[in-house]
């Protein structure tokens, strides 16, 4: 029970990485506040109680955190550890994505983590301790086409983690996590749109060397670790958990 005495405020917290981290911090004694705009998260919330609390939030706007984090300081108290893990795709090129989706997947994936972390990190300085986490992707560092909008909030995301580990050190640590494709409904979702979805299942485990793509509990696993004080020396750096995708850049083999 590694997070007895720990407030986790994990964003996203309906299904995929968000719920398995929510499950994960409540397994390990601490108290979890799971915002999402999904009702649905209540279920789960209800399901982790005493410790699970749901918050319903659009963490892509200003209002709705403000008045999240008065309610889970008011409720649980000050916060230890936040999760920035909410994130929607798109698919489109610079020239196919229109302003309207543009501003949604940044104000999602990214303006999110700027919000919860203003909210946050003045409760993490009150206990004199904390770890923001920041879900970026391996996208941060290669890029599939036309993700345009989602690629660049997740690069972004990198920036950020350095900036508020930079500014809010020694007290608070800061990190990237950076997965490479994780099985989650909005994968689940993504794959559907194929004519073939089989097909496009099984492109997805063989471009990581590992030949499969990640769960969700694997994700939250690293989370947790990233989060404890196993991890203390860490800070400002992204983490690839991305089964080796991006190794390799191909051609031909050789005897």
């Amino acid at each position: 029970m590694q997070f007895q005495n720990h407030l986790a405020v994990v964003t996203g917290a309906a299904k995929g990485i968000g719920a398995a981290t929510a499950r994960a911090f409540a397994r390990e004694g601490a108290a979890v506040a799971l915002l999402d705009v999904d009702d649905s998260a209540k279920v789960l919330a209800d399901s982790l109680a005493p410790r699970g609390v749901f918050v319903h939030c659009d963490v892509s706007r200003a209002a709705d955190v403000e008045r999240a984090f008065v309610t889970i300081a008011r409720d649980l108290g000050n916060t230890t550890i936040l999760v920035n893990n909410a994130g929607i795709q798109h698919y489109g090129t610079v020239t196919d994505t229109s302003e309207a989706e543009w501003d949604h997947v940044l104000g999602v994936n990214l303006k999110s983590a700027f919000l919860c972390a203003k909210h946050a990190i003045p409760q993490m300085l009150k206990r004199g301790r904390g770890v923001v986490i920041n879900l970026a992707s391996v996208q941060a560092f290669v890029s599939q086409q036309r993700v345009a909008p989602y690629t660049t909030s997740k690069t972004a995301l990198l920036g950020l983690t350095r900036s508020i580990a930079v500014d809010y050190a020694p007290q608070i640590r800061c990190v990237a996590v950076c997965p490479g494709t994780v099985d989650t409904p909005m994968l689940r979702d993504a794959i559907r749109q194929s004519p073939n979805p089989a097909e496009v299942l099984q492109e997805c485990n063989d471009m990581h060397p590992v030949k499969r793509i990640a769960t969700a509990e694997e994700v939250a696993e690293l989370i947790l670790y990233v989060a404890s004080d196993k991890a203390g020396f860490i800070t400002g750096q992204p983490i690839r958990i991305d089964g080796g995708l991006g190794l390799s850049i191909g051609g031909s083999k050789r005897d």
